[in-house]
This record gives C-alpha cells, sequence and structure tokens, in this order.
C-alpha cells in the first residue's frame, strides 16, 4: 500500500532544494554601484596648489610667446633694415660710377655755342634729361651750392677769392657739381668761396699820430 503524500507539498509535487539551479530559484543580484566604496576625495589644499602650479605654467608659456614675437618683430625689422641699407649702398655705387657720364654731357653742353651744332646740342640735351630723370628717380640729387654759405659737409673749396662784395664764405661758382642719394653725399659741389680783402695793416707813426691827436 502506497504512502500517503507530504501535507506539507500539496499535489505530490517533489522536493527541491534552494539552490542556483533549482527551478523557481531567485537569481543572484549584483552589488548595486552605490555599495562601493567610495575614493577618498581631494582636499582642498591639494586642489588650490595644483591650480596654482597650473597657473604659473599658464603665465609662463604667455610670457615665453611674448617675448617670441618681440624677437621675431625685432629680426624682421632687422632684416628689412639691412635689406634696405644694401639696396641703397649698391644703387649708390651705381650713381657714383654714372656722375662722370653727367659731368661729360654737361661739359658738352657747355661748350658749343654755334648754331651750326644747335641739332646735336638738342638731341645731346634729349638724352641728357633721360638720363637725369632716371637717377633722380632713384632719389639722386643735385647740391645746392651757387650763392650758399660755404658747408664743408656739402661743398669740397677749390678756390678761396677776395670780394667785397660778397659776405665771408659765400660759394661764388660751382666748378663741379655736386651730389647726394638721400643723405648721403656722394660727392661735394668743387666750388669757390668769397673772403673779405684783409685789412692793411697800420704803419707805426700813423698809430702814433693818431694817440696824439686823441691825447690833444
Amino acid at each position: 500500500m502506497s504512502n500517503p503524500p507530504d501535507p506539507k507539498k500539496p499535489n505530490g509535487q517533489p522536493e527541491y532544494e534552494l539552490d542556483g539551479d533549482a527551478p523557481g530559484s531567485l537569481p543572484e543580484q549584483p552589488a548595486a554601484e552605490g555599495d562601493a566604496t567610495p575614493a577618498a576625495a581631494p582636499d582642498a589644499a591639494s586642489l588650490a596648489a595644483q591650480l596654482k602650479q597650473v597657473t604659473a605654467e599658464k603665465d609662463e608659456l604667455r610670457s615665453s610667446l611674448i617675448r617670441l614675437q618681440a624677437d621675431f618683430s625685432n629680426y624682421r625689422k632687422r632684416i628689412d633694415r639691412e635689406r634696405h641699407d644694401d639696396y641703397r649702398r649698391a644703387t649708390g655705387r651705381m650713381i657714383e660710377e654714372v656722375l662722370p657720364v653727367l659731368d661729360a654731357f654737361e661739359r658738352a653742353l657747355a661748350a658749343h655755342g654755334d648754331p651750326d651744332y644747335e641739332d646735336y646740342r638738342k638731341g645731346f640735351e634729349l638724352i641728357y634729361r633721360q638720363l637725369w630723370d632716371t637717377l633722380a628717380r632713384h632719389g639722386l640729387e643735385r647740391i645746392e651750392a651757387q650763392g650758399k654759405p660755404f658747408d664743408p659737409h656739402l661743398h669740397q673749396a677749390i678756390e678761396r677769392v677776395e670780394s667785397a662784395d660778397h659776405e665771408d664764405g659765400t660759394v661764388l661758382e660751382v666748378l663741379q657739381q655736386g651730389y647726394r642719394l638721400k643723405e648721403r653725399v656722394l660727392r661735394p659741389a668743387a666750388v669757390r668761396v668769397a673772403v673779405h680783402p684783409a685789412q692793411p695793416a697800420e704803419e707805426p707813426s700813423s698809430r702814433a699820430h693818431k694817440r696824439v691827436n686823441g691825447a690833444d
């Protein structure tokens, strides 16, 4: 005769142990994130030190950038200035070599007063003007000398002429034109300069006569 069913197990269902493989068992739940132990937060002093270090590094980089920009600007200005000076020196050397050509043209134009030479003169004048205009575009200028006070930086005194009609040191005549390129004198003007005549020395008897008359 069969055993009666256990009243604690309805419908005679078999008994199961409560383990993970058993049907109807509850699965294990993962631990909640909030259950993990939180890491220790950095204190305020540590954050302040880090901020101070980052700020100092930023200021140093900024200062370095400003210095580099200033150095580059100065370098660029120096290169531009040197390039400009080199150009002026090269132009000055070239024009100095051409100055004798200008002198030759001026002498040729001043030498002939013959009417038969007039057609040739016009041709010379045209070529001379073209040459002068080309040099003037590069900055060539004549040095003003005629009637001006003698300036040793601009004029070269070839001869001194006594003259009571002009102030002492006045340029009477230009013997050769002077030229300058911008502020640089390529060649001073060769000139004649006026000097006042020397006063004749008085004779001793004349000076004694003046003293006697003054005493009277």
